[in-house]
């Protein structure tokens, strides 16, 4: 199994679940980050002062799928996400050894 992590732009939501979702992705994690890369934050200017915002709000999504899955939810996740400018964000992708599901105490493929 396969943990893939998404940080991706808050705007790109909506798209990047839809994407999921035809990719049969049962399950998923969001979690509202904050955070820089190469473009370490942008300048904003409120009531006439201007200020540096160094951690860009983000949004992280995990999903654990079957090996099988996983390019197909990678390509998914790359299409949906992608804007071409620079913070369009990054995907981890991680070996999961075992999955449990608390319910029913099933593990493996039949856990996700």
């Amino acid at each position: 199994m396969k943990k893939i992590e998404a940080i991706i732009r808050p705007f790109k939501l909506d798209e990047v679940k839809e994407a999921l979702l035809e990719e049969g992705v049962k399950g998923l994690t969001i979690t509202e980050v904050r955070g820089y890369g190469r473009q370490k934050g942008h300048t904003e200017t409120y009531r006439g002062s201007e200020y540096r915002i160094e951690f860009i709000p983000k949004i992280k999504i995990e999903v654990v799928v079957d090996n099988s899955k996983a390019e197909k939810v990678i390509d998914a996740v790359l299409k949906a996400a992608k804007t071409g400018q620079v913070g369009d964000g990054k995907i981890f992708i991680y070996d999961v050894e075992d999955a449990v599901r608390i319910r029913t105490e099933e593990s493996g493929k039949a856990a996700l």
